[in-house]
Parts: structure tokens; sequence; C-alpha cells
């Protein structure tokens, strides 16, 4: 890491607010030497959760006040007017202002979105931000977007989907062509909707590395890096694929708890247990990427713990190093480039 880089975090967001995040932020301290973290919220509320911590983590760590907090159940709209001081407002700002390198937020998924979008701005040619994350895979893990910030998509959007996910996998997993898929009910290309017909099209005639059409099966295959889709089908997908992960978890406990046997059973392949709940723990792959804004947001899941939100604040150290929306706003330029000219 070349420079040292600043996180703004939202530390009054989220289902347990400055309980999680500030133990979570001083063993993101404790893993990145070079780390910089601002805590905005209310000041008497954050230091007395600070008191205790070691001096020499304490030193990385600037308050930042605000006077506000938006509820888990404020509407966007009222969020983006009325709260104004909030943490998460704030923290954005803070990122705009070049003050932080990223912001943080478990708090209000639309909420964030909406503060995020207009206080820092789309990348031109980008229409609308998307959100990613990594879902546990038979190979490692697998990129998927949108995941919820938007609903109805033209085929235009899925395009610029999944060219924010293909500059996001190639720097984050330092993968050189990374394998896109599009997220279809058949692998036939009679199948779909006009949008994803149009979609495939569009992909299928740049220069990212389109495999065609991919379906639910396919989520957790690893055949694909990124798999794009409507931020509606893919919310439903990766909700469809935690209940999975936490049926199965759940299933291995009560077959290993009936009696004595089972009991012992469970003992003598506790290691091989621990390493496939390790590769299924959701709270691994926390912190999603809006994808398309003129700096970098992370959400964390609401009711994130301390493992989770630290590795929200990882991937944002990862995209500041990696500078993300520079790399997507040179490849977006460059299509636009390629278009001009065809």
């Amino acid at each position: 890491m070349n420079k040292k880089p600043t996180i703004a975090l939202d530390a009054m967001g989220g289902d347990h607010g400055p309980g999680v995040i500030i133990p979570a932020a001083l063993d993101s301290l404790s893993n990145h030497p070079n780390l910089n973290l601002i805590l905005v919220g209310r000041e008497d509320v954050l230091n007395r959760y600070l008191a205790d911590s070691p001096s020499t983590l304490r030193k990385r760590i600037q308050v930042h006040y605000a006077s506000e907090q938006v509820e888990m159940d404020d509407s966007p709209a009222k969020a983006l007017r009325a709260k104004k001081d909030s943490s998460m407002r704030v923290a954005i700002n803070l990122v705009k202002e070049g003050k932080a390198d990223a912001g943080v937020s478990a708090g209000n998924t639309g909420a964030l979105m909406a503060m995020a979008k207009y206080v820092l701005k789309m990348i031109h040619g980008i229409d609308r931000p998307a959100i990613i994350t990594a879902i546990p895979s038979i190979r490692g893990h697998t990129y998927v977007l949108d995941l919820g910030a938007n609903v109805d998509c033209t085929a235009e959007h899925l395009f610029q989907f999944a060219v924010m996910g293909y500059e996001q996998v190639r720097a984050i997993e330092d993968i050189e062509n990374p394998k896109v898929g599009l997220l279809n009910i058949g692998a036939e290309v009679t199948k779909g909707n006009e949008q994803v017909k149009r979609a495939a099209k569009l992909l299928a005639d740049s220069h990212l590395n389109f495999v065609g059409y991919v379906e639910g099966n396919d989520l957790c295959t690893g055949k694909v890096d990124i798999i794009v889709a409507d931020g509606f089908v893919g919310n439903v997908a990766l909700k469809a694929s935690e209940g999975v992960a936490k049926m199965i978890s759940h299933s291995i406990k009560q077959a290993f708890d009936r009696n004595l046997l089972t009991r012992l059973a469970g003992l003598l392949t506790l290691p091989v247990l621990q390493s496939f709940k390790r590769h299924i723990d959701p709270r691994r792959y926390n912190g999603a990427s809006f994808l398309g804004l003129r700096g970098i947001v992370i959400k964390s899941h609401g009711n994130a713990d301390r493992l989770a939100f630290a590795n929200a604040i990882k991937m944002a150290v990862l995209e500041i190093e990696k500078g993300v929306p520079m790399r997507i706003e040179k490849r977006v330029a460059g299509i636009f480039a390629e278009r001009k000219t065809a």
C-alpha cells in the first residue's frame, strides 16, 4: 500500500451500532498497520466505547461529530432530505471532501444508496449504481450483481453492471480476464425476457469474457467469476443462497446431535466440519460495494457482528488499494470510445 488509507465509518448505523462497530474498527487497525479510521457519530457515545482501547490504535482514530442517526425504517427520501447531519451522511461527505478514501455503513441500505448517489455522483457513462458482493462457491467464491439497488433494468443497465463487475473482480481478485455470466431461466439462447436477450447481445459484442447464460444452480458452482442480474432477481438469488447455507449448517448440527454415537462421529469429523462452516459463513463475505459512484462506499449487513463488520472494512481497504472507481471509469471511457468508432 503506497499511501495510508483513511476510512470513514458510520459508527451509529446498523442493528448494533458502536457496540459492534468500534471493536471491529480496533480489529481492523490491528490487521492493517497503515489504516486510519474516522468514526462518525455522537462523540460522547463513541468516546465511551473507546475508553479502554490501546493507545497505539487510538492514535489512528479520529472521532467526527454527527448529531443525527438514520434509523433502519427511515425512508430514503426522508433520510436524504431531513437528516443532513446524520452519521451516515457525514461519513459520505468526508469521502466527497477527500478527507476519507472510503465510507462504510451497516445502516439503512436505501438511505445509504440515495445519499451516496446524491453526494458522490455517478461515473460518466454509468446510469445507475449496482450492489455487488461475493458468495461462496465450489471453486472459492463468485461475485453477483445487482443485489437490490435496481429492481427494473434495461439491457444497457445490465451491460453496465457487467462492465463494473468485470473491473471489480479484475482488481480485487487479480484475475486478468474474469468470466461473466448472465443469470437466466435457461442456458439456451431462446430463453429469457427481451431485456436479458438484448443484454446478452451487448455482452457478446463487447471485449468482456462473456460465457453466456447461467442458471440459478450455477450460483455456487464457480462456473463463472461474475453473475449479472437485475436487482430483484439478484437479491432473491442472494437471500436464497444464504438460506440454503443456514439450512445445511442446521441439518448437519441436528444429524450429529441425535445420540452419543453421532456426537462421537461429529468429534472425529470436527476439523472438516469447521472448515466447511468457515467456507459458507456469510460473515466472511460481508461488505457489498456500491459500484458506479465517484467514490468508494461499502454496505455492511445491518446485523453484522464484529467479524462481519471487520470484513466490510477489509473490502474498503482493498478497493482503495486497487483504485476500483478509477478502473471502472477508465473501462467505461474506453467503451464509449469504441462505440463512437463502431
